[in-house]
Formats: structure tokens, C-alpha cells, sequence
């Protein structure tokens, strides 16, 4: 070995080089970016058979020809409580329009019937809200926690899906998806 350096600085070169090359074939494998996606958007909702606060329950054909949104939440969960304000702002606003609905489903529920209908009493919360005994509708939504909230279309079709806190503009872009506003 005549010059030992340069050999010792071509086998540096060549480990970075390989390290780059590994480095951005994995660019696109972000894993927030994979939490924000949902494998259910642009496909058939699961149907909706749910007990709902009020009594009796909500199905398929109570929004059928709606532009929906499904939010999954609970009342201890802090994010959830971060986004109310921005829930009640965008029902109110769109509680009156006749192709709207909106429907809160209580994802695992760790508090009463009567402790839920009190928090919903207290917070003013005007909209739907279901219950998912057996997590079946959670299953069926393939979430991962809460809040989640999803734009189905009149059709019937997901067409928005937001993990985490939801503002009125979300909101507001998800709706006008779900009506084929893009």
C-alpha cells in the first residue's frame, strides 16, 4: 500500500456514499406521515348500527344522502377536550343545513351512561352521540385512539380522515369533500 491515506479515504467515501444511498431510499417512510393515512379513505363506510345517548339508535339509513362526520372521542381524553370548542363551532354552523349530520361515537367508554350524558349536558355538545359497546364500530373504522374523525360522503364513500385534534377549518375542508366541494 503505497499511499494508505488516500485508500483510507475512499473507504470513508464509499461508507457515506452507501449511507446516503440508504438514507434516502427510507425518505418517504415517515412515520407520522403513515399515522395521518387511513386504508379506508376512498372506500365504502362501514354501516352504522350504533345506541345513541338519546334512546334510540343511529343507523345507515338516518344519514343515507348526507354528508357525514364521524368523530370517535372521549371524555377523558385531553385532546378530545382541546377540540370541542372547534366541534361546537362547526355544528352550530351547519346544524340547520339539511344534508349534514354529524355523529360523536364514545370510543371505550370508561364512565357511565349517566356520567357521559352529563359531560354532553355540560360541554353543550348538540350533534349525535353513539355509543360502541364491543368496539365494534371503532374496529370497523380501523381507528387507533381518539380523537379520529372521518367525512363520509352523501354516497356513502370516506372521503376525509384527520387522527388527532380537528379545527373549524379541518373541519370546514373535510365537509366540503364529503359534499364534493374539493
Amino acid at each position: 500500500m503505497k499511499h494508505p491515506a488516500r485508500w483510507i479515504a475512499a473507504s470513508v467515501g464509499a461508507v457515506v456514499v452507501v449511507l446516503g444511498v440508504i438514507l434516502a431510499l427510507n425518505v418517504g417512510n415517515d412515520p407520522q406521515v403513515e399515522s395521518q393515512k387511513n386504508h379506508l379513505l376512498g372506500q365504502d363506510a362501514p354501516a352504522l348500527n350504533l345506541p345513541t345517548l338519546a334512546g334510540p339508535r343511529v343507523t345507515q339509513d338516518d344519514v343515507a344522502g348526507k354528508a357525514l362526520i364521524v368523530n370517535f372521542w372521549n371524555t377523558w381524553c385531553i385532546p378530545c377536550q382541546k377540540e370541542l370548542p372547534a366541534l361546537k363551532a362547526f355544528y352550530d354552523a351547519h346544524a340547520n343545513d339539511p344534508d349534514f349530520a354529524m355523529v360523536g361515537i364514545v370510543r371505550d367508554a370508561q364512565e357511565s351512561k349517566a356520567g357521559i350524558a352529563q359531560y354532553v349536558k355540560d360541554k353543550g355538545m348538540g350533534w349525535t352521540i353513539a355509543f360502541d359497546p364491543g368496539s365494534q364500530a371503532a374496529l370497523d373504522f380501523a381507528t387507533r385512539g381518539q380523537p379520529e374523525t372521518f367525512a363520509i360522503s352523501p354516497s356513502g364513500r370516506i372521503v376525509g380522515f384527520q387522527l388527532a385534534e380537528v379545527s373549524v377549518p379541518n373541519l370546514e375542508k373535510m365537509l366540503s369533500f364529503a359534499r364534493g366541494q374539493t
